[in-house]
């Protein structure tokens, strides 16, 4: 960072607010330019000091870091928003990167990850807590998982089938009466659809989805 990064602290309890104000003050390039005790302070307060950095938190009375975090998108645009909550909540993660987070931090952390994750955050990076980065990653593969089987149709879902049922494409025309060349459009449409490079992929797919009868 070239230049001192001017951080907002919100957080409900002073006691956190100036903990982190005593501890951020001795770090070297960073300005506490303000403090916030809930969601409503902190949208007044981004609007008017334009800050650099935001630490946020989420459970606050009258107005919550993540109804605060879209309006303060909005009024302090070039602000990014570090999270730092207790809450361990997968929807609260995913709620907050929906938002405009760049960061997700747990107030477990130690000091030096914090003013770490702050630096990373000013210098434009994104970061996650180890345990909620393992949540992302479990969330993004179950609904690619979903996303599979929603993007097929009826039509080629019963292709994928008989295809790993271990029929050619004549007998797959003949059992749907379809065309021979109708049936390959299906197939290629799936194969693209899946991400599978041929057709022995889709007989292994559809194997280990338990697609087919050859289990």
């Amino acid at each position: 960072m070239s230049e001192n990064t001017r951080i907002l602290i919100v957080d409900d309890h002073a006691i956190v607010r100036s903990g982190l104000t005593s501890i951020l003050a001795g770090e070297e390039k960073m300005h506490i330019i303000g403090e916030a005790a809930d969601g409503n302070e902190a949208i007044a307060k981004s609007t008017a000091l334009q800050p650099d950095v935001i630490l946020l938190d989420i459970l606050m009375p009258r107005c919550t870091g993540l109804e605060a975090l879209p309006v303060i998108r909005e009024k302090a645009p070039g602000a990014r928003i570090l999270m730092l909550t207790v809450s361990a909540e997968e929807k609260d993660l995913f709620t907050a990167l929906k938002y405009g987070a760049q960061g997700y931090l747990l107030k477990g952390s130690g000091i030096t990850d914090v003013v770490s994750a702050i630096r990373r955050v000013a210098n434009g990076e994104v970061i996650l807590s180890p345990q909620m980065a393992g949540s992302l990653v479990s969330e993004f593969r179950q609904r690619q998982a979903n996303k599979e089987d929603i993007d097929l149709s009826p039509r080629e879902m019963e292709v994928l089938k008989l295809v790993g049922d271990g029929l050619t494409n004549s007998e797959i025309a003949e059992k749907m009466f379809l065309g021979e060349s109708t049936v390959r459009t299906y197939l290629s449409r799936l194969l693209d659809k899946l991400q599978l490079r041929n057709r022995a992929a889709a007989v292994a797919y559809a194997t280990r989805r338990g697609i087919s009868s050859n289990k």
